[in-house]
């Protein structure tokens, strides 16, 4: 069965090198339910909301399975919320997900698979491994972010449930890969036919993949 094995927040603010000077990547199991949102957990925060939170990033799930093959490598553990995820996940292959892809968690909360996730230089410094965005981009399973459809209640042990499939093909792990012109066409039509609704951060990666088509056949 997938489920939900934490649920996590922010724990506190974090000083940070970078240029907003914190970061609240610090999440932490909660021993309670917590409410969501359209904009995500109940008492999270984000300090660059540039780049995170926002609806179409309400929520960060990452999977366990990922997470012990991380733990097995670095040789140390990968605890819930290190990687600054919101749902620790269980059962469910969150990469393998298609972009648009909707769950039930709970009895009540809806979420809508949206795109993957980034590493950053602020994950970087938070792990302090070598080259860890560079390792983590090549494994290729970012864990994704979820819009909510539904607004509920959410606790360790929910169950996940996929209840649709938009059948484009494209999914987190595909998309943060090997974007490529094909899979930008099938989320195009996808969109176009009513199955699914881009996000802006999926928006912006097929207008560059344009671009770069564009200039291609320019020289």
């Amino acid at each position: 069965m997938a489920e939900i094995l934490a649920v996590c927040r922010v724990e506190q603010l974090l000083h940070d090198s970078g240029t907003i000077g914190v970061t609240a990547i610090d999440k932490r199991p909660v021993d309670r339910r917590l409410r969501v949102r359209p904009l995500g957990l109940h008492g999270d925060v984000q300090a660059d909301r540039k780049h995170h939170g926002g609806a179409s990033k309400a929520l960060y799930a990452y999977a366990d399975e990922d997470a012990q093959e991380w733990a097995s490598e670095l040789g140390r553990d990968i605890p819930p919320g290190l990687f600054g995820e919101n749902l620790r996940t269980a059962g469910i292959d969150v990469n393998a997900a298609e972009i648009g892809e909707r769950w039930r968690i709970g009895d009540e909360l809806v979420v809508e698979v949206t795109c993957p996730r980034e590493p950053c230089a602020v994950f970087q410094r938070r792990m302090r491994e070598p080259q860890w965005v560079k390792r983590f981009t090549e494994r290729g399973r970012p864990g994704a972010y979820l819009s909510v459809v539904k607004s509920g209640s959410v606790g360790a042990g929910d169950r996940v449930e996929v209840l649709s499939r938009p059948g484009h093909g494209v999914t987190i792990a595909s998309w943060f890969t090997a974007a490529d012109g094909a899979q930008a066409d099938a989320l195009e039509a996808a969109e176009a036919d009513g199955s699914i609704t881009l996000v802006q951060e999926i928006r912006e990666g097929i207008d560059k993949l344009r671009s770069r088509r564009l200039l291609v056949l320019d020289k």
